[in-house]
């Protein structure tokens, strides 16, 4: 896959992360179970790494390695990020909102394979 369109499809992701945290979740988190002011720094978060990732899709053309592996490691550290709040509020939690946030992270170790792919293969299998 060419960096640029994994930078796309990562920022898409982002995006739409930080639109569901903040517009849906927060609106319906009784059948959450997460308190709204804990979906809103997942939403700012989220929305950070949507600016740096369409940001990047832009502007990077031959150094873009350093700029995904950055990127690759925020996703996983926002998964465990997600796995520690669904730890601590176990008590809250709904099964609604367990299952959104393990699919969140399954959704996420996905496109960071993509990216780890894309790293590995230096952009190059999508412009042959």
């Amino acid at each position: 896959m060419k960096p640029k369109t994994i930078f796309l499809i990562d920022s898409a992701g982002a995006f739409l992360t930080a639109f569901i945290s903040f517009c849906i979740l927060r609106t319906f988190n009784e059948y959450i179970g997460i308190p709204q002011k804990v979906l809103t720094v997942l939403s700012i978060i989220a929305l950070v790494f949507f600016f740096y990732s369409f940001i990047c899709s832009i502007f990077l053309k031959d150094n873009w390695r350093p700029f995904l592996i950055t990127i690759m490691a925020a996703n996983l550290l926002y998964c465990l990020l997600i796995k520690w709040i669904v730890i601590h509020y176990s008590d809250s939690i709904t099964k609604v909102g367990a299952i959104y946030f393990v699919a969140e992270i399954i959704v996420i170790c996905i496109l960071v394979i993509f990216e780890y792919k894309t790293l590995k293969s230096g952009g190059q299998k999508a412009e042959q």
